[in-house]
Parts: C-alpha cells; structure tokens; sequence
C-alpha cells in the first residue's frame, strides 16, 4: 500500500475544503454560505484520516499537521482540478459537481479495499460524500435548467474546468485503485445531470495533469497554502 497514495486523497480533501472554506461570509445566501462551510468541514475532517493514516505509516514521526502545513506547494499530491480559484458561485458548484461526482465513485470502490483501515475511513467519507454529490448535483441542475444568466454561467463554468477532468482517471502505482475503472460510471452520472440540466459536455479529449503526481500545479496553490499556512509556520510550537 503506497503512503502517496493516502497522501493524494487527502490533499484533494484538503485544498477542495480550504477553497470552499473560503466562502464562509461570502455566500450568496444564508442557506448556501452554511453548506458551503459544512461541506467544507466535512472534507478537512477526512483529511484528517487519510493523511493521519499517511502519517502513522510513513513512521518518520510526522502527523496530519504536519504534513498539512508543513510542506510546500510541490510536495502536494492533489488533483489540479481542486486547487482552481472559486471566480464565482457557478464556477464553486460545478467544480464541487465534477469533485463530488468522481469521489463519490472512488469511496465506494474503496469501501471494499483489501487494507480494514482504508475500508473504514471510505464508509465514513461515503456518507458524507452521498450528501455532497446531491446537493452539487441539485444546484447544478437548477442553475443549468435556471435563467439565461445562470445557465450560461454554468456552460461556462464547466467549459473552463473540463481540461481538469481527465486527471482523475489517470492511473498508476501511486493509487489505491484503478482510476481509470471510475470512469463509465462517472460518464452515466455526468450525461444525466448535463442532460437535465441543458448543459453540453465538451468535445475536448485534452486534459491538465501533474498535480497528483508533483510533476505541476497551477500558480493558485502557493497563494492558497501561503494563507492557510502561516499561523502554523508563525509560531510551529503553539498549542491549538
């Protein structure tokens, strides 16, 4: 069982929820600022799993912590497509659909990983993950199917993180699973949401990788980490 491999899902768990985290205040209502944040929340609580179970295995005496705010932007394993900026509410949604739609796959798959630890932490994420995948899915589909300003949001939304889809299906070592085997049922989920949602997937076969693998990650990662990190590297001896 790889370590990178823990690592990976919870940097995606990681950034995806300190981008979210984000919103808290800013929301464009009461009702999806307090989504946004638990949703949020939801995510850094598995990052603590995985990369508290990275940690243990790794035995060089680090912890989650650590390896959270102790690291710098080219030792992160995340997937590209979670580090992009939020821009706007349409933008925040459909990034957390094309998330939501693949993770809630690769839990499920993982539920039944040969390692009990890896098992375990995947059943609890997939409940929470059930919930992410449709309300994202909700919101896309009532925004796509909404207004002509909130439809063509959405097109664009999804026309501009599409490039980052196909590096989530990209395999190797590394992963605790078959990545490339996520991708019919993902499709089967995609193609009905676009489809209620008057939505047209993009014919681009192109897809941006490097993040998962530290090769590449886009200029928006070190000004997230750069905020996220800095009371920890302040003063790394304080007591939370």
């Amino acid at each position: 069982m790889s370590v990178q491999g823990l690592i990976r899902l919870g940097d995606n768990t990681l950034i995806l929820g300190q981008r979210l985290s984000e919103w808290c205040g800013h929301g464009p209502a009461l009702e999806e600022d307090i989504a946004l944040a638990n949703t949020a929340l939801d995510l850094i609580g598995q990052t603590q799993l995985w990369l508290g179970l990275a940690a243990e295995r790794s035995g060089n005496g680090q912890t989650a912590d650590t390896l959270a705010y102790h690291r710098d932007a080219w030792d992160f394993r995340n997937l590209l497509l979670v580090e992009q900026p939020n821009k706007d509410f349409a933008v925040t949604m459909m990034r957390q659909f094309l998330f939501d739609t693949w993770h809630y796959e690769m839990l499920n798959a993982l539920t039944d990983h040969i390692d009990p630890e890896i098992s375990a932490i995947a059943q609890k994420s997939v409940k929470e993950v059930t919930y992410h995948r449709e309300r994202s899915t909700d919101t896309v589909i009532a925004l796509g199917d909404g207004t002509d300003e909130s439809h063509t949001r959405m097109q664009t939304a999804l026309d501009r993180l599409w490039p980052y889809v196909g590096e989530m299906f990209s395999a190797d070592e590394d992963d605790l699973m078959d990545m490339a085997a996520l991708r019919p049922k993902f499709d089967v989920h995609l193609s009905e949401t676009l489809q209620e949602s008057t939505l047209t997937q993009p014919e681009s076969d192109f897809f941006h990788q490097g993040g998962k693998t530290g090769a590449r990650h886009s200029e928006h990662l070190g000004h997230m980490l750069a905020t996220m990190q800095v009371l920890p590297r302040s003063y790394p001896d304080a007591k939370w």
